[in-house]
């Protein structure tokens, strides 16, 4: 079967996020002084074929711990759909 794997990478709460403060920063200057913080990470979408959702779950846990994910400075979130 068809599944897809939308992984959600963000910086740990812990660590500071220089993008998302230069953001924050030119939001305040575009008149947005409403924002009040900021965090920048990084979506990825990946097509898995397995044979079950919890396989499929799995393979893109994996695939973030080994690869798509910093684990000293990154926390992720996976959610998995059928196709």
């Amino acid at each position: 079967m068809k599944y897809t794997a939308h992984i959600n990478v963000m910086p740990l709460k812990d660590l500071l996020d220089p993008q998302g403060k230069a953001v924050n920063s030119s939001l305040h200057n575009l008149g947005m002084s409403g924002v009040q913080d900021v965090r920048i990470g990084k979506h990825i979408t990946l097509s898995i074929e397995a044979d079950s959702k919890d396989a499929a779950e799995a393979m893109a846990n994996d695939a973030c711990t080994k690869l798509l994910a910093n684990p000293v400075m990154e926390q992720f979130e996976v959610t998995v759909t059928e196709d």
